[in-house]
């Protein structure tokens, strides 16, 4: 299912957005994050897949492969640790932290009683956890009942301590609230509520590290977009948003089309579009894409959203799955790519809609679009990496040139 925003506009960046999510944060938050071991320093690989552009009927398709972005093989390496140091040096405004010292743990002795806590799905508290051990301080995450226990246990690996609750995402986001407030820690979500976003800004200025590096890879210039078309997969919003955001400042009037892509049962940014509000899931939630699987849109995230996201849709958990074995299986032209449940759905947005003649039409795209997709993560859940494409990641990357 797809649907036209109807409330999108076409402006230059507006200054009250700015004061949310900007280019000068982003690139400031990418200067902070050099520094940390636990992350490259040098942008993720930008691919060409001029195969699968042939194959599917459209100019160029370009793909960030975030899974070697660090050893967390994902995105949210990018999102948690930057809110983590920026809530630590607002906590602390009399210290004057050296970005170095503190990734290497050089003021574990003034962090040791600090504890930050967050629900997860997997991947944004594996990059807390890893953040946290990487600084000295407490970490506690909270996970719901379909997160599986390989992400449990490579969350576990980085220190931290585990809390399962029955129900799902949503449910671990209250729970983590009320832990919060009972002991005293300190809440790091990448999704907003009433009273709750300066956290989850930090966290969204982090994802947008990934548009700044696209801009720089392919020397684009403001008055000329070398895509057409973005597909930014949904969640609650934060990545949709972080990214976005960037691209609408930086493009302004020439922005690309901007396309959000959530599984059919965790709808809440489709239903939001409907609506013209943060709105909820009207499904059960629970995905194969399990960092998407997320049933209430982030209020803060949908501030950037609605203005500028030109349309939002679904996808099936079968379509994502068929996507993860298209960049692991590419043509002869093409570098195989290992990514995960999730990190594919852009692709599977683009398989979908272009499944359907009309659909393509009313986008806009046909044979000279240019196409940018993101995949946000390689394989997180090893095992079920292995069980939809066929062989292990390590395999697909062996077959890489």
């Amino acid at each position: 299912m797809i649907v036209h925003n109807s409330r999108v506009t076409v402006q230059a960046y507006p200054a009250p957005l700015q004061q949310i999510l900007s280019i000068a944060s982003a690139q400031e938050s990418r200067r902070w994050l050099a520094s940390w071991e636990r992350i490259s320093p040098q942008p993720t690989p930008l691919y060409e897949l001029p195969g699968l552009a042939q194959q599917l009927g459209v100019a160029h398709i370009a793909i960030k492969d975030e899974s070697v972005r660090s050893p967390l093989a994902s995105f949210k390496a990018l999102g948690a640790p930057i809110a983590l140091v920026r809530l630590v040096r607002r906590l602390w405004p009399q210290q004057q932290f050296d970005m170095a010292t503190l990734w290497a743990g050089g003021y574990a002795a003034l962090l040791a009683d600090f504890t930050v806590i967050s629900a997860t799905d997997g991947n944004h508290g594996r990059a807390l956890a890893a953040a946290a051990q990487s600084l000295g301080c407490r970490c506690v995450i909270v996970i719901h009942a379909n997160v599986s226990i390989e992400r449990e246990q490579a969350i576990a690996a980085y220190g931290a301590q585990i809390i399962r609750i029955s129900g799902n995402y949503d449910d671990s986001v209250v729970e983590s609230a009320r832990l919060a407030a009972a002991n005293g820690w300190h809440v790091v979500s990448d999704t907003s509520y009433a009273g709750y976003e300066i956290i989850p800004g930090d966290v969204m200025q982090g994802y947008s590290i990934i548009a700044d590096e696209v801009v720089a890879q392919t020397q684009s210039q403001p008055t000329a977009c070398p895509y057409t078309h973005v597909f930014l997969q949904g969640g609650v919003g934060g990545f949709a948003a972080g990214m976005a955001s960037y691209l609408w400042e930086f493009f302004g009037l020439v922005r690309p089309r901007l396309i959000v892509v959530e599984p059919e049962q965790a709808d809440c940014l489709y239903q939001s579009a409907i609506v013209g509000a943060p709105a909820n899931a009207t499904g059960s939630v629970d995905s194969l894409m399990a960092g998407l699987a997320c049933g209430e849109t982030s209020p803060l995230a949908w501030q950037i959203l609605q203005p500028c996201i030109d349309d939002f849709m679904t996808v099936s958990d079968e379509s994502a799955a068929h996507a993860m074995r298209c960049l692991a299986y590419p043509t002869d032209h093409d570098i195989p790519i290992v990514s995960g449940e999730s990190g594919a759905a852009g692709l599977a947005g683009l398989q979908t809609v272009l499944g359907d003649v009309a659909v393509a039409q009313s986008l806009g795209i046909d044979a000279t679009s240019r196409i940018l997709l993101i995949s946000t993560e390689g394989a997180t859940a090893p095992s079920v990496y292995h069980e939809c494409v066929g062989e292990s990641a390590d395999a697909v990357v062996a077959r890489q040139p």
